[in-house]
């Protein structure tokens, strides 16, 4: 498997498809398995060279327990080292969920490796993490099984790999993920680059995505009527047309 290493941190990373560069991040508790499951590759593919990073924590990248290795600028750093492992200068970049978050990680330690920057179910202000640490501390209680249970009791019904990993998922890993955000929102009038913001109307972040895509000078927001969170990654086939355009500059 390939890695790229960020200051001693492992990053797994794959790179199928051809065409311009596009980073794939997936969200919290997820791993770049979830854009093949859910059919992101197969639709991109074709059209781009898919760079797909396990964040740091998740799939098959180092898992840290300590919570200060999950700074946002060493995770922005994640997705610059892939980057230059594969000597790429410049990327669109597509994050969901903490994908997102990353991605604004990216637009503030980063921003000339991006191109265009897509943003889903995210928002850059400040966010405590409390009820997912709680979370955390019930995988690691209880097991996988008692994990996944939680998860779906809080989103909705998740994908079956998903489900499948999670049973054996390094539950403190995730936790030291799982630390409060500031608000990065200064960042927003300075932020150039194309951004696409995204989310289901029924998805708690859907107000912030908004309101902070009208600070970004060259952003564009699109509401996906009656999805929740994860139903907003899982339903490629609502997003996806969305993406593309906006990605092909039309």
């Amino acid at each position: 498997m390939p890695y790229a290493e960020n200051q001693g941190v492992r990053i797994h990373y794959r790179v199928p498809g051809a065409g311009p560069p596009l980073v794939l991040q997936h969200g919290f508790t997820d791993s770049l398995e979830s854009w093949r499951e859910l059919g992101y590759v197969a639709a991109l593919s074709p059209h781009y060279r898919l760079i797909l990073i396990d964040a740091r924590g998740h799939g098959a990248s180092d898992k840290p327990h300590d919570p200060a290795a999950y700074e946002l600028n060493k995770r922005a750093g994640d997705v610059v080292a892939v980057l230059d492992a594969l000597e790429i200068q410049r990327a669109h970049f597509w994050g969901y969920s903490m994908g997102g978050w990353i991605g604004f990680g990216l637009a503030q330690f980063a921003p000339e490796r991006i191109d265009r920057l897509v943003i889903g179910g995210q928002h850059p202000y400040a966010r405590q993490m409390e009820g997912f640490r709680q979370t955390c501390r019930i995988g690691i209680a209880d097991g996988g099984n008692a994990f996944a249970a939680a998860v779906e009791a809080a989103f909705g019904t998740m994908w079956p790999g998903y489900m499948s990993r999670n049973l054996s998922a390094d539950f403190h890993a995730y936790l030291a993920v799982a630390q409060d955000r500031p608000s990065i929102e200064h960042i927003l009038p300075g932020m150039s680059m194309p951004c696409l913001l995204y989310a289901g109307d029924a998805d708690p972040l859907h107000s912030g995505a908004e309101q902070a895509s009208k600070r970004i000078p060259q952003a564009i927001f699109v509401s996906l009527p009656s999805l929740g969170h994860a139903a907003a990654m899982i339903r490629s086939d609502l997003v996806v047309p969305k993406v593309v355009p906006f990605l092909r500059g039309s």
